[in-house]
């Protein structure tokens, strides 16, 4: 998928929310659990109860991994429902893969033709030949981590460093890579005052942006320092919105809350 196909399906929808697909056996309904494939049955419901209202879904493969051979059939089963019944959704694969040469051209394959998702989120710490074997794959997309929302971003991201910030030399440095048009950068939500500034270095690129909701970012302030021309965000809610009840009607349950978020990018979008 390009970027003009997403930012088509941003202004069609009305929305640019991205699911995260993040399950937990221990707080999926219970009555799941006597299925042949609990995760993929969950995943099929809340994709079959919003997939009008968000541009993207994205595992986290933690989440699969975890649960050996069998998790990862419920992600094959999850991501080839997505691709054959609403192939306009944008999918990321949120694996955090970062190694060098042939290791990252392995791991791109996995993801970009096995599993065919569009996009794959990186960790840019061993530099471009970590990274530029993901942005080999045409119409494929590198989501790399710039600016995180955890506590532990301040460790590192943020040091200053020769009066500049290290996040901004590691998102200044990625354009220079090769297809570094194939770029996406990861930015947290709890970081909105930062968004002016990362816009001054990258002012058209896609920032993928978690924390909105359970973690308390705000969608409004994203918004007002982080929107292109082209749109340019992806707004992730996976907790609020999948575990939003735990009962039988656990996937209505999540549209409503999905719906809210839709309705606010709306607004901002109209405005």
């Amino acid at each position: 998928m390009t970027t003009q196909q997403l930012t088509q399906q941003i202004h069609k929808k009305k929305s640019f929310l991205c699911i995260g697909l993040d399950v937990d056996l221990n707080k999926i309904p219970k009555h799941l659990l006597e299925t042949e494939d609990p995760i993929f049955e969950f995943n099929k419901a809340i994709i079959d109860a919003t997939h009008d209202l968000v541009v993207s879904y994205k595992p986290n493969t933690a989440f699969y991994e975890a649960y050996g051979i069998k998790g990862w059939q419920s992600l094959e089963k999850t991501i080839n429902y997505i691709n054959e019944k609403h192939p306009e959704i944008f999918t990321i694969a949120d694996a955090k893969r970062g190694d060098i040469g042939n290791t990252s051209s392995m791991y791109a394959k996995a993801f970009f033709e096995d599993l065919n998702f569009d996009s794959v989120t990186v960790a840019p710490y061993m530099g471009k030949d970590s990274v530029e074997p993901f942005l080999a794959f045409e119409n494929k997309h590198t989501i790399m981590l710039a600016l995180t929302s955890n506590e532990g971003a301040f460790d590192f991201q943020t040091l200053n460093i020769d009066g500049k910030e290290l996040y901004k030399t590691v998102i200044e440095t990625s354009k220079n890579w090769k297809n570094s048009e194939n770029l996406m950068y990861v930015v947290g939500a709890t970081k909105a005052e930062y968004f002016t500034e990362i816009r001054k270095i990258i002012p058209n690129s896609f920032l993928l942006v978690p924390g909105v909701g359970a973690q308390g970012g705000s969608l409004s302030e994203v918004c007002k320092y982080g929107l292109s021309e082209n749109i340019g965000l992806l707004i992730n809610s996976s907790r609020g919105i999948i575990y939003a009840s735990a009962e039988e009607n656990f996937a209505e349950k999540a549209r409503e809350e999905a719906l809210k978020i839709q309705q606010e990018m709306q607004v901002i979008l109209e405005n």
